[in-house]
Protein backbone atom coordinates (compact mmCIF):
# COMPACT_ATOMS: atom_id res chain seq x y z
CA UNK A 1 0.00 0.00 0.00
CA UNK A 2 1.56 3.13 -1.03
CA UNK A 3 4.81 1.67 -1.40
CA UNK A 4 5.96 3.90 -4.48
CA UNK A 5 5.09 6.95 -3.09
CA UNK A 6 7.21 5.92 0.53
CA UNK A 7 10.13 4.64 -1.04
CA UNK A 8 10.31 8.25 -3.10
CA UNK A 9 9.39 10.17 0.29
CA UNK A 10 11.77 8.20 2.86
CA UNK A 11 14.54 8.76 -0.05
CA UNK A 12 13.93 12.47 0.07
CA UNK A 13 13.73 12.57 3.81
CA UNK A 14 16.97 10.70 3.93
CA UNK A 15 19.51 13.55 2.66
CA UNK A 16 17.86 15.53 5.87
CA UNK A 17 17.64 13.36 8.60
CA UNK A 18 21.13 12.85 9.69
CA UNK A 19 21.94 17.05 9.29
CA UNK A 20 23.17 18.97 12.18
CA UNK A 21 22.06 22.32 10.81
CA UNK A 22 19.36 22.90 8.26
CA UNK A 23 19.32 25.68 5.90
CA UNK A 24 16.73 26.99 3.33
CA UNK A 25 18.87 25.37 0.43
CA UNK A 26 18.83 21.95 2.13
CA UNK A 27 15.11 22.18 2.98
CA UNK A 28 14.05 24.03 -0.35
CA UNK A 29 16.38 21.12 -2.55
CA UNK A 30 14.44 18.17 0.40
CA UNK A 31 11.18 20.10 -0.84
CA UNK A 32 11.16 19.70 -4.65
CA UNK A 33 12.18 16.44 -4.14
CA UNK A 34 9.14 16.06 -1.67
CA UNK A 35 7.00 18.34 -3.97
CA UNK A 36 7.89 15.45 -7.04
CA UNK A 37 6.91 12.65 -5.25
CA UNK A 38 3.41 13.77 -4.32
CA UNK A 39 3.19 14.96 -8.16
CA UNK A 40 4.04 11.22 -9.23
CA UNK A 41 1.74 9.71 -6.54
CA UNK A 42 -1.06 11.57 -8.22
CA UNK A 43 -2.23 14.08 -5.17
CA UNK A 44 -4.22 16.80 -6.44
CA UNK A 45 -2.18 19.82 -7.49
CA UNK A 46 -3.74 22.51 -4.49
CA UNK A 47 -2.92 20.27 -2.02
CA UNK A 48 0.65 19.57 -2.85
CA UNK A 49 1.04 23.49 -2.95
CA UNK A 50 -0.13 23.97 0.09
CA UNK A 51 1.37 20.57 2.16
CA UNK A 52 4.95 22.10 0.42
CA UNK A 53 4.04 25.74 1.90
CA UNK A 54 3.10 24.57 5.25
CA UNK A 55 6.25 22.41 5.98
CA UNK A 56 8.26 25.20 4.09
CA UNK A 57 7.19 27.58 6.82
CA UNK A 58 7.45 25.34 9.87
CA UNK A 59 10.72 24.09 8.79
CA UNK A 60 12.22 27.68 8.50
CA UNK A 61 11.01 28.81 11.81
CA UNK A 62 12.10 28.46 15.52
CA UNK A 63 10.71 24.29 15.70
CA UNK A 64 13.31 23.27 13.67
CA UNK A 65 16.57 25.84 14.45
CA UNK A 66 16.29 24.92 18.39
CA UNK A 67 15.85 21.22 17.93
CA UNK A 68 18.81 19.58 19.10
CA UNK A 69 18.44 17.26 15.93
CA UNK A 70 17.13 19.71 13.06
CA UNK A 71 16.98 16.60 10.14
CA UNK A 72 14.65 14.61 12.91
CA UNK A 73 12.59 17.70 13.66
CA UNK A 74 12.10 17.89 9.74
CA UNK A 75 10.46 14.46 9.35
CA UNK A 76 8.62 15.09 12.36
CA UNK A 77 7.08 18.58 10.50
CA UNK A 78 6.39 16.52 7.31
CA UNK A 79 4.68 13.42 9.24
CA UNK A 80 2.02 16.12 11.12
CA UNK A 81 1.53 17.93 8.23
CA UNK A 82 0.45 14.52 6.32
CA UNK A 83 -1.77 13.76 9.57
CA UNK A 84 -3.39 17.55 8.70
CA UNK A 85 -4.07 16.78 4.97
CA UNK A 86 -5.66 13.57 5.61
CA UNK A 87 -7.17 14.28 8.64
CA UNK A 88 -5.51 14.45 11.72
CA UNK A 89 -7.46 11.94 13.65
CA UNK A 90 -10.15 8.60 12.61
CA UNK A 91 -13.57 9.73 12.51
CA UNK A 92 -15.84 6.52 13.06
CA UNK A 93 -19.73 6.24 12.01
CA UNK A 94 -22.40 8.50 14.09
CA UNK A 95 -24.80 5.78 14.79
CA UNK A 96 -25.91 7.85 17.73
CA UNK A 97 -29.86 8.18 16.97
CA UNK A 98 -32.81 6.18 17.16
CA UNK A 99 -32.84 3.17 15.69
CA UNK A 100 -32.75 1.89 12.99
CA UNK A 101 -29.35 4.19 12.24
CA UNK A 102 -29.67 4.37 8.09
CA UNK A 103 -26.31 4.34 6.51
CA UNK A 104 -26.82 5.51 2.40
CA UNK A 105 -23.84 4.15 0.30
CA UNK A 106 -23.63 6.00 -3.07
CA UNK A 107 -20.77 5.83 -5.70
CA UNK A 108 -19.82 5.10 -9.46
CA UNK A 109 -20.13 2.15 -11.39
CA UNK A 110 -17.25 -0.09 -10.47
CA UNK A 111 -15.89 1.16 -7.65
CA UNK A 112 -16.57 -1.88 -4.97
CA UNK A 113 -19.99 -0.14 -3.64
CA UNK A 114 -21.96 -3.74 -3.16
CA UNK A 115 -18.90 -5.49 -1.51
CA UNK A 116 -18.49 -2.25 0.54
CA UNK A 117 -21.73 -2.32 2.30
CA UNK A 118 -21.38 -6.01 2.96
CA UNK A 119 -17.94 -5.45 4.44
CA UNK A 120 -19.45 -2.52 6.68
CA UNK A 121 -22.33 -4.79 7.60
CA UNK A 122 -19.98 -7.05 8.80
CA UNK A 123 -17.49 -4.55 10.48
CA UNK A 124 -21.13 -3.23 12.23
CA UNK A 125 -21.80 -6.99 13.66
CA UNK A 126 -18.74 -8.20 14.84
CA UNK A 127 -16.75 -5.09 16.27
CA UNK A 128 -19.56 -3.07 16.83
CA UNK A 129 -21.87 -5.87 18.08
CA UNK A 130 -24.92 -4.16 16.24
CA UNK A 131 -28.02 -6.13 14.33
CA UNK A 132 -27.41 -5.43 11.04
CA UNK A 133 -29.94 -4.79 8.23
CA UNK A 134 -28.90 -4.20 3.91
CA UNK A 135 -31.04 -3.61 1.25
CA UNK A 136 -30.69 -2.83 -2.24
CA UNK A 137 -32.17 0.16 -4.01
CA UNK A 138 -30.32 -0.94 -7.33
CA UNK A 139 -32.89 -1.96 -9.70
CA UNK A 140 -31.23 -1.17 -12.62
CA UNK A 141 -29.20 -4.18 -12.53
CA UNK A 142 -30.45 -7.35 -10.99
CA UNK A 143 -27.22 -8.83 -10.54
CA UNK A 144 -26.93 -6.21 -7.54
CA UNK A 145 -29.59 -7.43 -5.76
CA UNK A 146 -28.50 -10.91 -5.84
CA UNK A 147 -25.22 -10.03 -5.01
CA UNK A 148 -26.02 -8.39 -1.96
CA UNK A 149 -28.08 -11.36 -0.67
CA UNK A 150 -25.37 -13.48 -1.37
CA UNK A 151 -22.53 -11.30 0.73
CA UNK A 152 -25.54 -10.89 3.21
CA UNK A 153 -25.60 -14.50 4.24
CA UNK A 154 -21.89 -14.77 3.64
CA UNK A 155 -21.46 -12.10 6.42
CA UNK A 156 -24.39 -13.20 8.88
CA UNK A 157 -26.62 -10.09 8.65
CA UNK A 158 -30.33 -9.54 7.46
CA UNK A 159 -30.78 -8.64 3.46
CA UNK A 160 -34.32 -7.56 2.84
CA UNK A 161 -35.73 -8.98 -0.25
CA UNK A 162 -36.44 -6.33 -3.23
CA UNK A 163 -36.54 -6.62 -7.03
CA UNK A 164 -36.23 -4.52 -10.35
CA UNK A 165 -39.86 -4.25 -10.67
CA UNK A 166 -40.00 -2.02 -7.63
CA UNK A 167 -39.32 1.81 -7.37
CA UNK A 168 -35.97 2.24 -5.07
CA UNK A 169 -38.17 4.93 -2.84
CA UNK A 170 -40.96 1.98 -2.16
CA UNK A 171 -37.72 -0.19 -1.36
CA UNK A 172 -36.00 2.15 0.90
CA UNK A 173 -39.48 2.86 3.22
CA UNK A 174 -40.65 -0.97 3.21
CA UNK A 175 -37.16 -1.57 4.27
CA UNK A 176 -37.11 1.09 7.29
CA UNK A 177 -40.48 -0.24 8.59
CA UNK A 178 -39.34 -3.86 8.60
CA UNK A 179 -35.79 -2.94 10.46
CA UNK A 180 -38.03 -1.12 12.63
CA UNK A 181 -40.20 -4.20 13.60
CA UNK A 182 -36.86 -6.64 13.40
CA UNK A 183 -35.36 -4.00 15.79
CA UNK A 184 -32.31 -3.55 13.87
CA UNK A 185 -29.69 -1.39 15.02
CA UNK A 186 -28.30 -0.33 11.48
CA UNK A 187 -29.54 -0.34 7.95
CA UNK A 188 -27.19 -0.15 5.43
CA UNK A 189 -28.86 1.30 1.72
CA UNK A 190 -27.03 -0.20 -1.45
CA UNK A 191 -27.71 2.28 -4.39
CA UNK A 192 -27.45 2.02 -8.27
CA UNK A 193 -24.07 3.27 -9.55
CA UNK A 194 -23.94 6.25 -11.57
CA UNK A 195 -22.35 8.66 -12.83
CA UNK A 196 -21.95 12.62 -11.92
CA UNK A 197 -23.40 13.39 -15.42
CA UNK A 198 -26.42 11.52 -15.01
CA UNK A 199 -28.75 13.76 -14.24
CA UNK A 200 -31.96 11.84 -13.60
CA UNK A 201 -29.62 9.18 -11.59
CA UNK A 202 -28.31 12.09 -9.56
CA UNK A 203 -31.95 13.53 -8.96
CA UNK A 204 -32.99 10.07 -7.80
CA UNK A 205 -30.63 9.22 -5.00
CA UNK A 206 -31.33 13.10 -3.94
CA UNK A 207 -34.51 12.16 -3.33
CA UNK A 208 -33.76 8.70 -1.27
CA UNK A 209 -31.38 11.18 0.67
CA UNK A 210 -34.24 13.44 1.38
CA UNK A 211 -36.79 10.27 1.98
CA UNK A 212 -34.32 8.37 4.37
CA UNK A 213 -32.50 11.40 6.17
CA UNK A 214 -29.54 9.13 6.83
CA UNK A 215 -27.21 9.62 9.85
CA UNK A 216 -24.39 8.60 7.62
CA UNK A 217 -24.17 9.09 3.24
CA UNK A 218 -21.00 7.60 2.71
CA UNK A 219 -19.50 8.04 -0.76
CA UNK A 220 -17.49 4.58 -2.03
CA UNK A 221 -14.94 5.85 -4.69
CA UNK A 222 -11.52 3.75 -6.17
CA UNK A 223 -8.52 4.68 -4.87
CA UNK A 224 -6.64 3.85 -7.80
CA UNK A 225 -8.17 6.48 -9.81
CA UNK A 226 -6.13 8.80 -7.65
CA UNK A 227 -6.88 12.42 -7.72
CA UNK A 228 -9.70 11.79 -10.07
CA UNK A 229 -11.26 10.33 -6.62
CA UNK A 230 -11.38 13.47 -4.78
CA UNK A 231 -12.70 15.33 -7.54
CA UNK A 232 -15.23 12.91 -8.36
CA UNK A 233 -16.29 12.63 -4.69
CA UNK A 234 -16.20 16.82 -4.57
CA UNK A 235 -18.60 16.50 -7.84
CA UNK A 236 -20.93 14.18 -6.04
CA UNK A 237 -20.96 16.51 -2.73
CA UNK A 238 -22.51 19.34 -4.40
CA UNK A 239 -25.28 16.51 -4.95
CA UNK A 240 -25.52 14.53 -2.09
CA UNK A 241 -24.80 15.91 1.53
CA UNK A 242 -21.60 12.97 2.30
CA UNK A 243 -20.61 12.52 5.66
CA UNK A 244 -17.86 10.80 4.31
CA UNK A 245 -15.77 8.76 1.97
CA UNK A 246 -14.53 5.05 1.55
CA UNK A 247 -11.56 4.23 -0.72
CA UNK A 248 -11.66 0.89 -2.17
CA UNK A 249 -8.93 -1.11 -3.93
CA UNK A 250 -6.50 0.71 -1.62
CA UNK A 251 -4.01 -2.30 -1.19
CA UNK A 252 -3.29 -2.16 -5.14
CA UNK A 253 -2.79 1.41 -4.93
CA UNK A 254 1.71 2.31 -4.27
CA UNK A 255 0.56 5.38 -5.48
CA UNK A 256 -1.80 6.77 -2.20
CA UNK A 257 -3.10 10.24 -4.37
CA UNK A 258 -6.12 9.82 -3.92
CA UNK A 259 -5.95 9.42 0.27
CA UNK A 260 -3.37 12.45 0.34
CA UNK A 261 -6.22 14.19 -1.83
CA UNK A 262 -9.54 13.49 -0.48
CA UNK A 263 -9.95 15.57 2.31
CA UNK A 264 -8.78 18.47 1.16
CA UNK A 265 -10.59 18.74 -1.96
CA UNK A 266 -14.07 17.56 -0.75
CA UNK A 267 -13.49 18.57 3.27
CA UNK A 268 -15.11 15.30 4.10
CA UNK A 269 -13.24 13.02 5.97
CA UNK A 270 -12.00 9.11 4.94
CA UNK A 271 -13.83 6.65 7.17
CA UNK A 272 -12.78 3.67 5.59
CA UNK A 273 -10.20 1.95 3.62
CA UNK A 274 -11.02 -1.06 1.35
CA UNK A 275 -7.95 -3.09 1.17
CA UNK A 276 -9.04 -6.89 -0.23
CA UNK A 277 -11.74 -8.74 -2.25
CA UNK A 278 -12.62 -10.44 1.14
CA UNK A 279 -15.39 -9.24 3.70
CA UNK A 280 -13.36 -8.75 6.22
CA UNK A 281 -10.88 -6.50 4.39
CA UNK A 282 -12.20 -3.12 5.45
CA UNK A 283 -9.96 -0.69 8.04
CA UNK A 284 -10.83 2.21 9.78
CA UNK A 285 -8.92 5.53 8.42
CA UNK A 286 -6.09 6.02 11.06
CA UNK A 287 -4.03 9.67 9.18
CA UNK A 288 -1.97 9.51 11.69
CA UNK A 289 -0.94 5.74 11.04
CA UNK A 290 -0.45 6.25 7.29
CA UNK A 291 1.06 8.99 7.96
CA UNK A 292 3.54 6.80 9.74
CA UNK A 293 3.70 4.20 7.70
CA UNK A 294 4.00 6.50 4.52
CA UNK A 295 7.33 7.96 6.25
CA UNK A 296 8.73 4.18 6.26
CA UNK A 297 7.71 4.14 10.30
CA UNK A 298 5.20 1.60 9.95
CA UNK A 299 2.45 0.93 11.78
CA UNK A 300 2.19 -1.23 14.75
CA UNK A 301 -1.00 -0.49 16.39
CA UNK A 302 -2.94 -1.68 13.42
CA UNK A 303 -0.80 -4.74 13.58
CA UNK A 304 -1.71 -5.18 17.21
CA UNK A 305 -5.18 -4.80 16.30
CA UNK A 306 -5.21 -7.11 13.50
CA UNK A 307 -3.51 -9.73 15.44
CA UNK A 308 -6.39 -9.79 17.85
CA UNK A 309 -9.00 -9.51 15.80
CA UNK A 310 -7.75 -12.44 13.29
CA UNK A 311 -5.69 -14.78 15.12
CA UNK A 312 -7.00 -17.58 17.55
CA UNK A 313 -5.74 -16.96 20.40
CA UNK A 314 -7.08 -20.42 22.17
CA UNK A 315 -5.12 -21.96 19.33
CA UNK A 316 -1.94 -20.36 20.07
CA UNK A 317 -1.92 -21.11 23.93
CA UNK A 318 -2.74 -24.61 22.97
CA UNK A 319 0.43 -24.94 20.32
CA UNK A 320 2.49 -22.87 22.92
CA UNK A 321 1.53 -25.97 25.78
CA UNK A 322 2.02 -28.56 23.40
CA UNK A 323 5.58 -27.49 22.24
CA UNK A 324 6.58 -26.36 25.83
CA UNK A 325 6.08 -30.14 26.62
CA UNK A 326 8.49 -31.46 23.83
CA UNK A 327 5.92 -32.52 21.86
CA UNK A 328 6.48 -32.99 18.10
CA UNK A 329 5.35 -29.69 15.75
CA UNK A 330 3.47 -32.09 13.48
CA UNK A 331 1.87 -30.95 9.88
CA UNK A 332 -1.30 -30.58 11.47
CA UNK A 333 0.32 -28.14 13.58
CA UNK A 334 1.65 -26.38 10.31
CA UNK A 335 -1.02 -26.40 8.63
CA UNK A 336 -2.96 -24.39 11.55
CA UNK A 337 0.23 -21.61 11.64
CA UNK A 338 -0.29 -21.39 7.73
CA UNK A 339 -4.00 -20.85 7.97
CA UNK A 340 -3.09 -18.05 10.46
CA UNK A 341 -0.74 -16.75 8.51
CA UNK A 342 -3.19 -16.47 5.73
CA UNK A 343 -5.94 -14.79 7.82
CA UNK A 344 -2.95 -11.78 8.08
CA UNK A 345 -2.77 -11.31 4.87
CA UNK A 346 0.65 -12.93 4.17
CA UNK A 347 3.88 -12.62 5.55
CA UNK A 348 4.41 -9.05 3.49
CA UNK A 349 1.14 -7.64 4.93
CA UNK A 350 2.61 -8.05 8.33
CA UNK A 351 5.96 -6.39 7.94
CA UNK A 352 4.95 -3.57 5.96
CA UNK A 353 3.52 -2.92 9.64
CA UNK A 354 6.58 -2.78 11.13
CA UNK A 355 9.02 0.08 11.63
CA UNK A 356 11.58 0.15 8.85
CA UNK A 357 10.34 -2.79 7.06
CA UNK A 358 8.73 -1.69 4.25
CA UNK A 359 11.15 -2.77 1.43
CA UNK A 360 11.87 -5.98 3.67
CA UNK A 361 7.67 -6.43 3.01
CA UNK A 362 7.83 -5.60 -0.94
CA UNK A 363 10.99 -8.08 -0.73
CA UNK A 364 8.74 -10.73 0.77
CA UNK A 365 6.32 -10.37 -1.33
CA UNK A 366 7.81 -10.89 -4.47
CA UNK A 367 9.33 -13.88 -3.06
CA UNK A 368 6.52 -15.24 -0.82
CA UNK A 369 3.51 -16.14 -3.42
CA UNK A 370 0.63 -16.07 -1.00
CA UNK A 371 -0.64 -19.08 -3.52
CA UNK A 372 1.88 -21.25 -2.24
CA UNK A 373 0.15 -20.98 1.13
CA UNK A 374 -3.05 -22.15 0.08
CA UNK A 375 -1.05 -25.35 -2.22
CA UNK A 376 0.90 -26.04 0.86
CA UNK A 377 -3.05 -26.06 2.64
CA UNK A 378 -4.81 -28.47 -0.09
CA UNK A 379 -1.36 -31.01 0.41
CA UNK A 380 -1.42 -31.23 3.94
CA UNK A 381 -5.51 -31.72 4.03
CA UNK A 382 -4.57 -34.46 1.63
CA UNK A 383 -3.09 -36.53 4.07
CA UNK A 384 -4.64 -38.83 6.72
CA UNK A 385 -4.44 -37.67 10.18
CA UNK A 386 -1.61 -40.58 10.92
CA UNK A 387 0.59 -38.96 7.99
CA UNK A 388 0.44 -35.27 9.55
CA UNK A 389 1.26 -36.62 12.78
CA UNK A 390 4.03 -38.27 11.65
CA UNK A 391 5.42 -37.25 7.73
CA UNK A 392 8.37 -39.61 8.22
CA UNK A 393 6.06 -42.66 6.97
CA UNK A 394 5.24 -40.77 3.49
CA UNK A 395 6.94 -42.86 0.86
CA UNK A 396 6.33 -43.10 -3.24
CA UNK A 397 2.94 -44.41 -3.08
CA UNK A 398 1.87 -42.06 -0.17
CA UNK A 399 2.97 -39.10 -1.95
CA UNK A 400 1.97 -39.65 -5.18
CA UNK A 401 -1.56 -40.08 -3.77
CA UNK A 402 -1.20 -37.26 -1.82
CA UNK A 403 -0.21 -35.05 -4.88
CA UNK A 404 -2.81 -36.63 -6.93
CA UNK A 405 -5.44 -35.61 -4.41
CA UNK A 406 -4.40 -31.82 -3.89
CA UNK A 407 -3.44 -31.19 -7.83
CA UNK A 408 0.53 -30.85 -7.12
CA UNK A 409 3.63 -32.24 -7.73
CA UNK A 410 6.00 -34.19 -5.69
CA UNK A 411 8.60 -31.23 -5.79
CA UNK A 412 5.72 -29.43 -4.46
CA UNK A 413 5.24 -32.20 -1.49
CA UNK A 414 9.03 -32.29 -1.03
CA UNK A 415 9.29 -28.68 -0.86
CA UNK A 416 6.73 -28.68 1.98
CA UNK A 417 8.50 -31.26 3.94
CA UNK A 418 11.34 -29.48 4.22
CA UNK A 419 9.68 -26.13 5.44
CA UNK A 420 7.98 -28.26 7.88
CA UNK A 421 11.47 -29.77 9.41
CA UNK A 422 13.30 -26.42 9.35
CA UNK A 423 10.11 -24.80 11.94
CA UNK A 424 10.70 -28.60 13.92
CA UNK A 425 13.91 -27.26 14.69
CA UNK A 426 13.20 -24.14 15.43
CA UNK A 427 10.38 -25.25 17.53
CA UNK A 428 12.69 -27.32 19.64
CA UNK A 429 14.86 -24.57 20.54
CA UNK A 430 11.62 -22.56 21.79
CA UNK A 431 11.04 -25.84 24.07
CA UNK A 432 10.61 -24.14 27.41
CA UNK A 433 8.83 -20.52 28.14
CA UNK A 434 9.76 -18.92 24.78
CA UNK A 435 7.72 -20.54 22.39
CA UNK A 436 4.89 -19.96 25.38
CA UNK A 437 5.52 -16.83 25.13
CA UNK A 438 5.63 -16.11 21.46
CA UNK A 439 2.52 -17.40 21.17
CA UNK A 440 0.97 -15.79 24.07
CA UNK A 441 1.87 -12.80 22.24
CA UNK A 442 0.54 -13.87 19.01
CA UNK A 443 -2.61 -14.51 20.29
CA UNK A 444 -3.11 -11.78 22.80
CA UNK A 445 -1.18 -8.64 21.84
CA UNK A 446 -3.48 -6.11 23.45
CA UNK A 447 -0.31 -4.96 25.29
CA UNK A 448 1.37 -1.76 24.54
CA UNK A 449 4.62 -2.39 21.75
CA UNK A 450 7.69 -3.90 23.80
CA UNK A 451 5.50 -5.54 26.23
CA UNK A 452 5.62 -9.39 24.51
CA UNK A 453 5.73 -8.16 20.76
CA UNK A 454 6.24 -11.19 19.15
CA UNK A 455 8.64 -9.68 16.28
CA UNK A 456 11.16 -8.42 18.58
Amino acid sequence: MFENLADRLTQSLRNVTGKAVLSEDNIGETLREVRLALLEADVALPVVKDFVAAVKQRALGSEVASSLSPGQAFVKIVQAELEQVMGVANEGLNLSTEPPAVILVAGLQGAGKTTSVAKLARFLREREKKSVMVVSADVYRPAAIKQLETLADEVGVTCFPSDTSQAPLAIVDAAVKEARIKFADVLIVDTAGRLTVDVDMMDEIGQLQKALNPVETLFVVDSLTGQDAANTAAAFNKALTLTGVVLTKVDADARGGAALSVRSVTGKPIKFLGVGEKTTALDPFHPDRIASRILGMGDVLSLIEEVEQKVDRKKADKLAKKIKKGKRFDLEDFREQLQQMNNMGGMGNMLEKLPGMGNMAQIAQAQVDNRSFARMEAIISSMTPKERRNPDILNGSRKRRITQGSGTQIQDLNRLLKQHKQMQKMMKKMKGGGMEKMMRGLGGMGQPPGGGFPFQ
